[in-house]
Parts: structure tokens; sequence; C-alpha cells
């Protein structure tokens, strides 16, 4: 059993996920990548357990996390039982489905079916009664959303996940799915969104959406899977995750228009005395609505660094122009 350090509260300022009584931390962790059951246990576990001792209280999943899928799941609830127990009710766990995970029809998208049934298996691989945080992880264009967020407000009410979330869903069909669980008596607490310097979309509807519903949002991807870090500033490493045969579709988006925007960045980041990584959480939390960002991470010594924007956390208006005129190429 880990000994959790007892000042693990002491520098990490909590933030209200939109309306609701959930507060979360700005850095929450994300088990996407490095925690399944092709990688190294002991790293997982070592990560983990500094990123609690550093404050972060939540550890984001989906049913799909791996590879393969599911045992990310299942490395998540070894390292909880080994370390965490004692902590369960200090931890906000979440979890998704909506991306294949299982053949057939009911294995995918949004029916009732698969959302229920989807959860239930995640409860079992994590040896958990319940989760904090069920997103819907995609829109399902063919589900009528009804059946969709009634599922989620079914699980809700069994207990099975103490909140609903949605994730990846645009601005229109957010308020629709917003009114709906308000209706049902579950209201939607946190959307999950991709967001980050060089990648807005949420600016154009979603977020004003968010405000007047009373949503909390937390970022994923804010480093641009590692772009906005310094690992690729002079290309693709080999050891990189980029330089990986299943991940083509990272290495096309590191052009060399990408790269030159990225340095101009990382040259911004250091005259504010941070590192780009940490510049880039820093610009996505500057907006009161977005409740955390949610990285990734290799090593603990990722986690430490991320979660040391704390140390500069404020922009003035002349930076954020600069940043919007290296981003727009101006």
């Amino acid at each position: 059993m880990h000994t959790a350090l007892e000042t693990r509260y002491g520098n990490m300022p909590y933030r209200r996920c939109g309306r609701s009584g959930l507060k979360l931390p700005p850095i929450s962790l994300g088990l996407y990548h490095n925690f399944g059951g092709i990688d190294m246990f002991e790293n997982a576990r070592a990560i983990i357990r500094r990123a609690f001792d550093l404050g972060i209280t939540h550890f984001d999943l989906a049913n799909n996390y791996g590879p393969p899928p599911g045992s990310a799941e299942e490395n998540f609830g070894r390292i909880l039982r080994m370390d965490l127990a004692a902590h369960r009710d200090e931890i906000v766990v979440s979890s998704k489905a909506g991306y294949l995970m299982w053949p057939g029809p009911y294995g995918d998208w949004g029916s009732r079916k698969y959302l229920i049934a989807s959860l239930d298996q995640s409860l079992k691989r994590m040896g958990l009664d319940y989760v904090d945080i069920f997103y819907h992880h995609r829109p399902d264009p063919e589900t009528p959303l009804e059946e969709t967020v009634g599922a989620l407000a079914h699980l809700v009410r069994q207990g099975k996940a103490l909140y609903a979330g949605l994730s990846s869903y645009p601005h229109d069909l957010t308020r629709r799915a917003a009114a709906l669980l308000r209706e049902m008596g579950a209201p939607c607490v946190i959307h999950q969104p991709s967001y980050s310097i060089l990648n807005r979309w949420i600016e154009n509807g979603l977020l004003e959406v968010l405000d007047e519903e009373g949503i909390g949002c937390i970022a994923f991807c804010p480093l641009g899977q590692g772009i906005l870090t310094s690992k690729y500033l002079e290309g693709i490493p080999p050891e990189s995750r980029a330089a990986r045969p299943h991940v083509a579709y990272l290495r096309e988006r590191i052009t060399e228009d990408v790269l030159a925007k990225v340095r101009k960045l990382n040259t911004m980041a250091a005259s504010r005395g941070q590192t780009l990584a940490q510049m880039a959480l820093a610009w996505v939390l500057r907006r009161p609505t977005i409740t955390s960002a949610l990285i990734g991470a290799s090593r603990t010594a990722q986690v430490e660094e991320n979660v040391g924007f704390l140390k500069n956390p404020a922009f003035s208006d002349e930076e954020l122009r600069e940043i919007d005129s290296i981003v727009s190429g101006k």
C-alpha cells in the first residue's frame, strides 16, 4: 500500500465543475496511452502514485483504452487496490463508451444496450461499484439522442455513475442533450472536447453553450498529443510515439509549418520562465469555463513538469495576442 504524501492538497487549487458541486484539479491524468497491457506496469503504477501525491485526484479512462482494449481499466483497478484503496473517496474515476469495444452490432456507438453493458464491464475490470463520471464518448448519428442520454440517466439513477458527461459533442447537440438530461433528473455535469493552442474548434459556439448550461469542461489533448512540448522541436525522434507504425495520423500533423509555429511558441514560453508544455496548459486553463486539462504521461517527470504550470498561470493581453499571431501565421 502506498503511503500518500500528507502535503498532497497543499498546492493544488481545485476548480468547480460548471455549476455542480464537483471540483476537479486543473490537471487530470488520462490513461489513454502508457497504461495498457503492452506497457510497463510498474511505470504506470509510479505515474499514478506520483500524480496523486501532487494533488491530482482525477483519473480518466475509457472502455477501449489499452492496448489491448480494456487493459488500461484492468491495470488501473489493480493499482487502485494495491496503492490507493484507502483513498477511493478522495479520487474521481471517469470512464467512457462510444467507440468500438467488441464485435457485433452491440459493441459500438450509443445504444442503450451498448452503454449499459459497457459500464458493467468497466466496473468489473476496475473492481469498482461505481465510477464518478460516465461519458458518452462521441455522438451517434443513427441512435436517437433520447435513447443515448436516457441510458446515461439510467446509470446515474442506478448509482453506477455519480455524474453524466458528454465527449466531443458539437454545441447544438450538447444543448439538446443537456436539456434532456436535466428533464431526466441527471444533469450533464461535464463535457470533454479536444482543445489546445493549435485546435480551437470549441471557441465557435461550444464554450458559450457550456457557460449558459452551467456545464464544466475538461480539455483533452491540450498539448496536441505532444506537439506542444519540446519533444518534436527538431523533428520526430525515433523513440517517440509519433515514430510508431500505428500512429501515422500524428506524424502527418507534424509538418514543417506546424513546427515553425511551435518553435516560436517555445521561445515565448522560455521568456515566461516556462516550458512549452507549461505555457500550453496555462493557455487552455486561462478560461474560467475550462475546469481541467487532461494530460497523458509516459514517466513521472512529465507529470511534475505539467503541474509546474501553476507557478505562472496568467497571461497579459499582449501575450495572448502574440500567441494568436504565431498560430495564425501573421
